[in-house]
């Protein structure tokens, strides 16, 4: 093979690999700006979704006190008061 050819194939190889890592890294770039579109989606959301923890705990606290307030008028029929 002639040095001429020899240039022109590696040139040729080094378009094509360079051609799959621009695709490969458009790819990649659209990807990423999908997930932060889900992200921003899955963020405004949330807060309708779900309730905070300290929600919750306040919730589980208050039907406790009543259950408390209810087993205890059980427990005074029950003895007769």
């Amino acid at each position: 093979m002639k040095m001429e050819q020899f240039h022109s194939v590696l040139e040729i190889a080094l378009w094509a690999i360079v051609a799959t890592l621009g695709w490969f890294a458009r790819q990649m770039w659209d990807a990423v700006k999908e997930l932060r579109g889900d992200l921003h989606k899955l963020e405004v959301n949330l807060p309708s979704n779900y309730i905070r923890k300290d929600e919750f705990a306040e919730g589980v606290r208050q039907i406790r006190e009543d259950l408390q307030i209810l087993f205890k008028r059980i427990d005074d029929l029950r003895a007769g008061r």
